[in-house]
């Protein structure tokens, strides 16, 4: 059955890893996809090999007001407003990232522009759209160093994670009533490009995969599902929400 049939979806960060996922199983669901990824080349090449009858790139740095507002007319104009968006994409500054007392202003500048910024941006233009076609859900991919200890070593990721978890909830209170429901996914520790650096060290990866009472890291595709629940009619009461796929690891 095809969940998401009738519905445009939009997500950030859709040319690598999880974003890639999310969009591939929503047009496996019936959605028409938007690939919004700063990377032209990666954007064109998730929706060339979904069918541009199905899917379509926008090119889209999210920390880039003006670029992000474009991305969203300009899917207007073409009758590609989304009814759903995945505000996901971000960065985590491995080797540059670190505690309070050790870390650079210009790190911390660019890891909140691009993950909090950058999502209150997609967020905004999101609500603007979805307030003029009857609603929608917006989706953030939020993370466990937003709610735990697990961040102690990137001070200015977990604080933009944190952010993100409280934009959410306000956005979820302000729209409930005009139909627009916000939920955010905590993915645990799941293997992309992004953590690329604990993925080549065996010890720290054994070290984080040793705490998962599953006994294993988790994959992009174990994302995929409630991600599609969240978008979909089923969760037609669902706002304000938090939902963790963590393999059990926050249950330690």
């Amino acid at each position: 059955m095809a969940r998401l049939s009738g519905k445009t979806a939009l997500v950030t960060g859709a040319g690598t890893g999880i974003g890639r996922a999310v969009a591939e199983r929503f047009a496996a669901e019936g959605a028409r996809v938007v690939i919004a990824d700063r990377d032209e080349a990666a954007a064109t090449s998730v929706a060339a090999a979904l069918g541009f009858d199905v899917a379509r790139a926008a090119v889209m740095d999210i920390s880039n007001e003006t670029q992000v507002e474009a991305a969203f007319s300009e899917l207007n104009d073409a009758g590609w407003s989304p009814n759903v968006v995945v505000a996901n994409a971000g960065v985590q500054l491995f080797g540059h990232d670190a505690k309070i007392a050790d870390l650079d202003l210009s790190v911390w500048q660019r890891t909140i522009d691009i993950n909090l910024t950058g999502t209150f941006l997609t967020v905004k233009y999101a609500v603007k759209s979805m307030l003029q076609h009857g609603g929608g859900s917006i989706i953030f991919t939020g993370s466990p160093t937003a709610l735990n200890g697990e961040g102690a070593d990137f001070t200015a990721y977990s604080s933009s994670k944190a952010g993100m978890h409280g934009l959410a909830r306000a956005v979820a209170a302000a729209y409930a009533r005009d139909g627009i429901r916000v939920n955010t996914v905590v993915p645990g520790y799941t293997e992309t490009s992004l953590v690329s650096t604990i993925i080549n060290d065996p010890e720290s990866r054994a070290a984080i995969i040793g705490r998962i009472p599953m006994g294993r890291a988790g994959s992009p595709r174990d994302v995929e599902g409630i991600m599609v629940y969240l978008a979909s009619d089923d969760a037609a009461f669902a706002t304000g929400g938090t939902f963790t796929i963590d393999g059990g690891m926050t249950t330690l």
